[in-house]
């Protein structure tokens, strides 16, 4: 069913230009009404410094709103207690409410999270998590529509998440003639993991443990079955894998996965090697195995992430 309702964009002090730019754009060439509000009717500035002029107070647009939009704001500033409150009771008068980034902890700060699935940028997703444990979150999805709330991952992602809403509301042909507009894909393939999983690896505390990971690291074809690092760690099976779910969050075979993902990937940017033999380097063994793997993982294949991140002579 099309709508042609008024899209409004919540913004605050410091709200993230390209959270902001990206969905806006894609609305307004689908015909969208976009107008920016703020808690108090005052112009705001982006986190970059540019202006940004806004029309009204979000609270005088209450009752009006088609879809309300939450874009999102640099990680080390607070979540604007202001805004909680104009989105919370706008957001309950919304026909449909968004977010982009960290706008989802905005939501979730007003509540309109609660029992819901929804996900953030992969560098907030733990937070939410942790904050606020009635929400379901999804490190990995691009974008989640939970009934009439749709969150989606960091920055750029505002844009898939634009480019849903006119599929929903325009059809599927003029979602997909912007995307070609944007030189974009209207469903990019693979999730945040392709983003996030090198920055998921963390550093063991206890020494017997950073043992074992170490071990990993330093050959990644080597065997590296539960057995053989708690043997190399001089402890239990059993204790190896109560440690390694203490302070990795993980089991030592997830860990394993994560390494060997991790070092694939490194080689896959950086390198011109065949596929076959980063598969040996990094520990997979087989091209086929790192295929599964990556596509497990990181819901893309390695000659796929590889077109996309290999650095370029351009």
């Amino acid at each position: 069913m099309e709508s042609t309702g008024e899209v409004v964009v919540a913004v605050s002090e410091g709200v993230l230009l390209l959270d902001v730019a990206g969905p806006a754009q894609v609305l307004h060439w689908a015909g969208r009404r976009v107008r920016f509000a703020s808690p108090d009717g005052k112009d705001v500035c982006t986190d970059v410094g540019l202006p940004l002029a806004v029309s009204a107070a979000v609270g005088d647009l209450t009752g009006s709103i088609d879809t309300l939009l939450v874009p999102g704001y640099p990680p080390e500033l607070p979540v604007p207690a202001d805004l909680v409150e104009v989105v919370r009771v706008a957001g309950a008068g919304a026909r449909r409410v968004a977010s982009v980034c960290t706008g989802a902890l905005v939501l979730a700060e007003a509540g309109l999270l609660d029992g819901r699935r929804a996900t953030t940028h992969w560098l907030a997703c733990d937070q939410l998590a942790q904050r606020f444990p009635r929400i379901e979150v999804d490190p990995d999805a691009i974008c989640v529509r939970d009934g009439q709330v749709l969150t989606s991952a960091g920055v750029t992602a505002g844009i898939d998440l634009a480019l849903a809403l006119v599929e929903e509301d325009h059809g599927i042909e003029s979602a997909r003639s912007i995307a070609k507009h944007l030189v974009v894909f209207l469903r990019r393939p693979g999730g945040q993991a392709q983003f996030s999983q090198r920055a998921r690896i963390g550093q063991p505390r206890n020494k017997s443990l950073r043992t074992a990971v170490e071990s990993v690291t330093a050959d990644l074809a080597a065997d590296h079955s539960l057995a053989a690092m708690a043997e190399r760690a001089s402890l239990s099976e059993r204790h190896l894998s109560r440690l390694f779910r203490q302070e990795m969050g993980v089991t030592p075979a997830q860990y394993v996965k994560q390494a060997r993902v991790e070092a694939a990937q490194a080689m896959l940017e950086t390198t011109d090697d065949l596929v076959a033999a980063i598969a040996r380097h990094s520990g997979f063994g087989s091209e086929e195995t790192m295929r599964r793997t990556f596509l497990e993982v990181l819901g893309t294949t390695p000659s796929d992430y590889r077109g996309r991140f290999r650095a370029s002579a351009l």
